[in-house]
């Protein structure tokens, strides 16, 4: 899928990833993507509810391995 801006959350615990997620989201303008990569496993719960929460869209969501992958539409 195609992404305009990387965030690397690997390692993050709850609740970076989530705060890491709005600060890059809020660099980007509306329409672009960002694609997260996180190893929490809370982070599958916590990024549908900010998505929902914020209005941004959660194009995709899928594990590889113990990683999480997220793609997320600015709105």
């Amino acid at each position: 899928m195609h992404f305009d801006k990387e965030l690397d959350a690997r390692g993050l615990a709850c609740p970076l990833p989530i705060v890491k997620t709005r600060k890059a989201l809020n660099e980007l303008a509306s329409g672009q993507v960002l694609k997260v990569v996180a190893t929490d496993s809370g982070s599958v719960a916590d990024m549908k509810a900010f998505s929902e929460q914020t209005g941004n869209e959660l194009l995709s969501s899928a594990q590889e391995g113990g990683t999480y992958v997220f793609f997320l539409k600015r709105r």
